[in-house]
């Protein structure tokens, strides 16, 4: 069984068991967290697609860790004007285990 999921304008695929990072979310590490925005479910061959969700269909999910990604560089430059500037940015995370799908 297999979920489609949206948390702060981004979609994942979740399965029961698999460990992600979603946009920062103020939960404290060890406490559960359940997520509405469920877009699609698929058990088999039956396949129950949202519009836009999935009526009473739910993930919940444990909160791991909050961490932040690599540093993501930012250079912009105009050739001949002696105009440049690099500026860097380091985007945070919340670390979850998913822990069961309610269909």
């Amino acid at each position: 069984m297999y979920s489609i999921i949206e948390q702060a304008g981004v979609q994942f695929k979740v399965s029961q068991g698999d460990k992600i990072n979603i946009p920062l979310v103020s939960a404290e590490a060890g406490s559960s967290l359940t997520i509405d925005r469920v877009l699609l479910t698929a058990e088999g061959d039956k396949i129950t697609v949202g519009t836009p969700t999935v009526a009473g269909a739910t993930v919940t999910a444990k909160v791991l860790e909050h961490g932040q990604d690599k540093k993501v560089l930012v250079i912009k430059k105009k050739r001949r004007k002696d105009y440049k500037r690099k500026n860097g940015h380091r985007q945070q995370f919340t670390k979850v285990e998913i822990v069961s799908i309610n269909a």
